[in-house]
């Protein structure tokens, strides 16, 4: 049997983050470990909840009611995030300063307790919620972003920082977090990644999406008579589109034999869409695991929480991408046959309604996701994830 272990989880206030390793953390507790969490107070009743005890610190990244306030540039937005771990790393040296942890888990966002790792010598296993790195994405993504306007000054500042804490520092900061090599779970369908046959597999297990009971977030009954169930959600970062949705109104609303569920988000006022058709149930926010569980078909924004899930419940997907990843997050439904795409100016009634016919009477479609289905849950999710997470304690 392991023994019990501290182990400490480090990662950042937004919910696309927390989310995708929250049962491992539940996992690891069930097994008797003490599993510490950092993260703002904000993010109280969600570690709790998992079975973690919150070690707070403050954030500075502008998240929630200010999450407008991220810049479009790029190199601007990796600042924000580099300050924050600037200002992240003494909360953490002072919080486990007297209570060292076994091992460090890190999202993403974790960069601080990759430097505090380095400084204590102390074993640290990354939890990637998106992409994992591949052979070559310096050259293929690093390079482009090196060439914007403010990279060089970026850069300076992150190695400075390094320097400062008394670590190599590498040629190229942004590398910092992989070199030394470090042990990466990928909590996405292999499916997802680009360039998955140049991913280091020594370094890089893909366990897919850990994905355990969340009867927590709520439940939804399928209503007797819904002949087909169809979600439409843009996850939490990307709600407020009035338009779309009339739009998604005007294809799906008293379109027979469908039960629709609109989420909409916590910003719009559903009065601006109008008359609601009475299929139509519209919601702030829904439990969308329970919902997709039950669904026949999936309008996503193509997030990787979203299309994740949508390939875990075998779903088939729309995918109306609006930003970032999203976009090679379509293509790569596109590819599973799961899905697919329509540009936001493509999205149109007809042309939603038509697609959503013509993929749910696909058999093709049907196969392609029942496989996605089957290979997901096949991968291991949570409890690989903590076995190997087990298997790093010293």
């Amino acid at each position: 049997m392991t023994r019990r272990a501290h182990i400490a989880m480090v990662s950042i206030p937004a919910i696309s983050h927390v989310l995708p390793s929250l049962d491992v953390i539940r996992e690891l507790a069930a097994r008797g470990h003490r599993v510490t969490y950092a993260n703002d107070p904000q993010m109280a009743d969600v570690v709790s909840g998992a079975g973690g005890e919150l070690v707070t610190y403050s954030t500075t990244l502008p998240i929630e009611e200010h999450s407008h306030d991220w810049p479009d540039d790029p190199i601007a937005a990796m600042d924000i995030f580099l300050d924050d771990a600037i200002a992240m790393l003494p909360q953490l040296r002072a919080a486990y300063a007297d209570d060292r942890p076994d091992l460090f888990l890190i999202d993403i966002g974790g960069t601080a307790a990759r430097v505090l790792a380095e400084q204590w010598d102390l074993p640290v296993v990354q939890l990637s919620p998106t992409y994992a790195p591949w052979d070559g994405i310096e050259d293929e993504v690093g390079a482009e972003l090196r060439r914007l306007p403010g990279a060089d000054a970026y850069l300076q500042k992150y190695r400075n920082w390094l320097a400062e804490n008394g670590l190599d520092v590498p040629a190229d900061p942004d590398t910092f977090f992989l070199q030394p090599p470090m042990p990466t779970l990928a909590l996405i369908p292999r499916a997802m990644q680009p360039n998955a046959e140049k991913v280091d597999s020594d370094l890089v297990t893909f366990v897919g999406p850990c994905i355990g009971d969340r009867s927590d977030q709520g439940t939804w009954t399928r209503p007797a008579d819904a002949d087909n169930v169809l979600l439409i959600s843009f996850g939490s970062a990307v709600t407020n589109q009035p338009e779309f949705y009339r739009e998604c109104l005007r294809a799906f609303g008293d379109l027979p034999g469908w039960h629709v569920v609109l989420q909409i988000g916590a910003e719009l006022d559903p009065a601006e869409l109008g008359d609601i058709p009475g299929n139509v149930e519209v919601h702030p926010w829904v439990p969308q695991l329970a919902v997709l569980e039950q669904a026949d078909a999936f309008v996503t924004h193509a997030g990787m929480g979203g299309s994740s899930e949508g390939l875990y419940c075998g779903v088939p997907m729309i995918a109306v991408p609006q930003m970032t990843d999203q976009f090679s997050n379509a293509d790569k439904l596109v590819e599973a046959g799961v899905a697919r795409r329509l540009g936001s100016e493509e999205a149109t009634a007809e042309a939603l309604r038509s697609v959503l016919l013509e993929l749910t009477g696909d058999p093709k479609v049907a196969e392609s996701c029942a496989a996605a289905r089957r290979e997901l849950r096949e991968e291991g999710g949570t409890r690989r994830a903590a076995d190997i997470i087990e298997g790093m304690l010293p």
